[in-house]
């Protein structure tokens, strides 16, 4: 543990179920209450063809095991060079940082299926970071809550009741990334988390479809759509949306095939397509907001739909009774804040502090959540 009064360094990684790259912070925390602060960001967008392989992985099929294996290193040179860049912005050494936290890259999510425990998988070679950079490396955050009975997910909203909670005000923040995730944070301090259901990940498919682009850029294409309004009723009655929390999902629910099966057969312009898909993110967060927490006066949007002009208006839309506005107003920008939430729960992890909130994933208790590769005589290898 670092000396009382003394300023930590970590590393936060994350990569989501949007595969759209990766993005790093360096975190700066302060003695006092826990609120590190990202003092550099950089961002890599995936070679195309570890994208595709780790696309691929969420779904059986051949020599998966191998190719896992080969993926998580492919992914863990991409951490690598990212930890190396943002060092270099900042002109520390890494024996600077206590700890890099690494989220892996989330290909199944299985928690209490098949065997009444189940799963949650995030490729990753912890070891192979640690060795790359010198650097102490926390990762694997969500097998020990499934372990405890939990989902193992989400986990940023311990992370959000710890910084961002305010006193006699009823907020929430959301993530959109291929999944959206809201924490509620109301007036009288409890909290409340769970995935709400598709943020982009099918948007994103669809528009790869459509269009051959990776995304729809502030949601132009979905705003020129119309909203299908018996399509919408029809993709809403997936019972996840009525499930209770605790509950998280992910690409092996939400996916292509998802999609096509609730389609049908009618002729449908595909941009109304992708204005309904919108507009299915949208309700299914605006209603889960007004069912679980009616109060909400403050809505703060991180993750990359927080720069869909399109969503976020619909949001507004939905919610007229909650001011609708991004992660930057908290001083996090929408990019950063998922990885500065693993900077903070390795952070927690190296300190013996719990990072789940068992109302958020049904774990039975708190639990230090991560996986420990200390650096030992790391560096050496150049990636």
């Amino acid at each position: 543990m670092p000396p009382v009064g003394a300023v930590s360094w970590y590393v936060g990684l994350m990569s989501g179920t949007s595969l759209d790259g990766v993005d790093a912070v360096l975190a700066e925390t302060l003695p006092g209450p826990p609120a590190p602060q990202s003092r550099a960001h950089a961002h890599c967008a995936f070679p195309e063809s570890l994208r595709a392989e780790l696309l691929a992985l969420n779904r059986s099929g051949p020599d998966e095991l191998h190719r896992a294996a080969l993926a998580a290193n492919g992914l863990v040179r991409v951490y690598a060079g990212l930890v190396r860049e943002l060092l270099a912005r900042a002109g520390l050494p890494a024996s600077a940082v206590r700890a890099i936290g690494a989220h892996g890259q989330t290909v199944r999510h299985q928690p209490g299926a098949f065997d009444g425990k189940g799963y949650t998988l995030q490729l990753i070679n912890g070891a192979l970071l640690a060795e790359l950079c010198g650097i102490d490396v926390v990762c694997d955050f969500r097998s020990r809550d499934v372990a405890a009975g939990g989902q193992g997910a989400p986990l940023v909203p311990a992370f959000h009741a710890a910084c961002f909670g305010a006193p006699g005000v009823d907020r929430a923040v959301l993530n959109l990334g291929g999944i959206a995730n809201v924490t509620l944070l109301p007036a009288d301090g409890s909290v409340l988390g769970f995935d709400t259901g598709p943020a982009n990940v099918l948007m994103d498919a669809w528009c790869q479809r459509c269009l051959g682009r990776a995304f729809d850029a502030e949601g132009a294409w979905a705003a020129s759509g119309r909203v299908d309004a018996g399509l919408l009723r029809r993709w809403m009655a997936d019972d996840y949306f009525s499930r209770q929390p605790p509950k998280s999902t992910g690409r092996d629910l939400f996916d292509a095939a998802w999609l096509d099966a609730r389609l049908g057969v009618e002729a449908r312009a595909s941009a109304d397509v992708m204005a309904t898909l919108a507009e299915l993110t949208a309700a299914s967060v605006a209603t889960a907001l007004l069912q679980h927490a009616p109060a909400t006066r403050e809505l703060f949007v991180a993750g990359g739909g927080a720069s869909n002009i399109h969503l976020m208006g619909r949001l507004a839309a939905l919610l007229p009774g909650v001011k609708v506005q991004t992660s930057a107003v908290l001083g996090v920008a929408p990019d950063q804040m998922e990885a500065l939430a693993f900077a903070w729960l390795a952070q927690a992890c190296l300190d013996r502090q719990p990072g789940n909130l068992p109302r958020v994933t049904g774990a039975r208790g708190p639990r230090v959540l991560g996986c420990l590769y200390p650096a030992g005589g790391a560096g050496a290898e150049s990636g």
